[in-house]
């Protein structure tokens, strides 16, 4: 039987555009100290102009996009709350520039599979500076499986990019390019989001390096830091020095 972290890492879970506006919003519920019951409702009355239909598979779909955005800021999974405390701390203090990349972690480490979708997009982008949608859906399905499920959420997760103004389509159906990139100089924001990525990555460890430049960080630039100064401002974060320039950063246990 798969463990809870093993369930995470090997389900995609997102089958929903995410808005940013909507996890703003349910952010924003969560640190206004509503109840679960509460947070459902308002979103509830506030996402049903975005699912008008009679149909009641897309009126389904709001209790479906609740659950992910639940998911993410009021109840995540098993190993993260700690994360998501701090992650609404940032909320409070950091600017709406900024906030973008919170919320971009925070998801990343609740869903595994939304950082899977971006190292792709991430990839093609510096290659050859635009992605294109069946490229991304491509790798993933070598890494999740040769099923149509695994391409189309792939397309939920690109869109919810778009949405997000990180990336932009382009005059070619279906090929997008570089949308708007932040610059993270906030020590804080930087130890957080390493922490992040780290929980979106089953074993918890990777080069400090290899992290801070990874692909699934495609929409920030984060400045260089050194590992010291991460452990020192997270507690949740240990190093093994390999090398001179070679620090492989790690959850601690």
């Amino acid at each position: 039987m798969l463990s809870s972290k093993e369930r995470r890492f090997s389900q995609i879970g997102l089958d929903r555009l995410v808005r940013l506006q909507w996890l703003e919003k349910t952010a924003s519920l969560v640190l206004a100290e509503n109840t679960e019951k509460d947070i459902k409702a308002i979103l509830q009355n506030d996402l049903k102009e975005a699912f008008r239909s009679d149909n009641p598979e897309v009126r389904g779909s709001i209790d479906k996009t609740i659950t992910i955005l639940l998911k993410v800021w009021q109840k995540p999974p098993a190993g993260l709350n700690t994360l998501r405390c701090c992650g609404l701390d940032l909320l409070k203090d950091v600017s709406k520039a900024d906030s973008i990349a919170v919320h971009w972690g925070m998801v990343m480490a609740a869903y595994p599979f939304w950082s899977s979708v971006a190292t792709q997009a991430g990839r093609l982008l510096r290659l050859q500076a635009s992605a294109a949608a069946a490229q991304v859906q491509r790798r993933i399905k070598e890494q999740y499986g040769e099923r149509e499920t695994v391409a189309r959420r792939a397309r939920y997760v690109l869109r919810s990019f778009c949405d997000w103004g990180v990336l932009k389509e382009t005059e070619k159906q279906g090929v997008y390019s570089a949308g708007s990139c932040l610059t993270i100089s906030d020590n804080r924001l930087n130890a957080w989001l390493v922490e992040a990525a780290l929980n979106a990555r089953i074993n918890g460890s990777a080069p400090l390096k290899e992290l801070v430049d990874s692909p699934c960080f495609f929409p920030f630039q984060i400045k260089s830091i050194y590992a010291e100064a991460l452990i020192s401002v997270s507690p949740r974060l240990d190093i093994l020095r390999q090398g001179l320039d070679d620090d492989l950063i790690m959850l601690r246990k």
